[in-house]
């Protein structure tokens, strides 16, 4: 007996049962890649390293290396070891009052050593103003202090040039304390925890107001109050 043809799959139906079983397998291979690779990926996310920072006590890294708060703007940010006491460093306010960093101690402060003659000092400046108006209370300020010999005045008239809102005003035209700080070229960042010791620095400039570098910050505020 011959067998029944209308029941074989013509060339069309099997072509169409072929893409379905192609649309099928891809179907799951994306299923499997964001099941396993999703996550991961989310994981490195600077906003998810934000709420993994404020949700529950931190640490921060230990010594120069890899970790997961140096990267993106902060990759060349590096930490200390151990904190570190700092000298005591005098250097003026706007009104010519000599202050040491101290004063600031109970708060996390970002000091940033910059010179009105240093090109990336400026283009950096409106990121560190921004970060200020973003994230300075109680808690953290940014402190940026021209190291100098233009002094106070010079400083006045570079922020007002670049339209800076949200930072002190604050010079040291001695500029001893680029080199008291042991700071390598400018600008040159440091870190202080609340107790008023350097955490870590980044030297060169970097984009201050960016997500990693707030996720950082943040960090750092949380250390210090644990």
């Amino acid at each position: 007996m011959k067998a029944d043809r209308s029941s074989r799959p013509t060339g069309s139906t099997r072509t169409t049962l072929l893409a379905t079983i192609v649309v099928a397998a891809l179907a799951g291979f994306g299923a499997v890649y964001v099941m396993a690779g999703g996550a991961d990926n989310v994981s490195k996310s600077p906003t998810r390293l934000a709420q993994a920072v404020s949700d529950k006590p931190v640490t921060l890294p230990s010594g120069p290396g890899t970790n997961p708060l140096s990267v993106g703007e902060m990759a060349a940010f590096v930490f200390k070891k151990e904190p570190e006491v700092l000298p005591e460093l005098p250097f003026l306010d706007k009104d010519g009052k000599s202050r040491l960093l101290k004063e600031w101690q109970g708060k996390v402060v970002l000091v940033n050593l910059w010179a009105t003659w240093c090109a990336p000092c400026r283009k950096e400046m409106p990121s560190l103003d921004r970060l200020q108006a973003e994230l300075g209370s109680d808690k953290f300020e940014v402190v940026a202090v021209s190291a100098d010999k233009t002094g106070v005045e010079g400083a006045k008239r570079f922020l007002d040039q670049i339209k800076v809102q949200k930072l002190g005003v604050y010079a040291d035209p001695t500029v001893r304390i680029h080199s008291g700080l042991k700071a390598i070229g400018m600008p040159a960042t440091l870190l202080l925890d609340a107790k008023g010791r350097e955490i870590g620095r980044l030297v060169g400039p970097a984009e201050w107001d960016s997500e990693e570098a707030k996720t950082l910050i943040r960090a750092a505020i949380a250390a210090s109050a644990g």
